[in-house]
């Protein structure tokens, strides 16, 4: 069975539920200025996007952040560390540089179990 959570936007969801697993993403809906902000947003929008879905943070197992400047990733990287939480959040994670839509500095995509 799939359970998807479609957005506004034609032809995606912002998660799909399958085989107790969550595929998700997450951008910041507000554009803001600077990676830390955007991070900031983009992380919240994944809490809410993962619980709409049955999950959160401490169910990710997988997450790939795409960043439009990978010099960025150490001010992501703080951002997200508080967010994560202790080691026993942590998923596996990789960062890459990425061209991505005007305004945004960053996207997640994770994985997740369903809780």
């Amino acid at each position: 069975m799939v359970k998807r959570f479609p957005v506004e936007g034609k032809g995606r969801c912002s998660a799909v539920q399958s085989g107790g697993l969550v595929y998700a993403v997450a951008t910041d809906p507000h554009c803001a200025d600077g990676i830390t902000e955007q991070t900031h947003n983009t992380l919240d929008e994944l809490d809410r996007v993962l619980a709409r879905a049955g999950s959160s943070k401490t169910g990710l197992v997988q997450a790939t952040v795409y960043l439009t400047d990978i010099s960025a990733k150490p001010a992501m990287d703080a951002v997200w560390c508080e967010w994560i939480g202790p080691e026993d959040n942590w998923p596996q994670r990789a960062c890459v540089g990425a061209q991505l839509d005007e305004g945004y500095l960053i996207e997640i995509v994770v994985v997740a179990t369903v809780l």
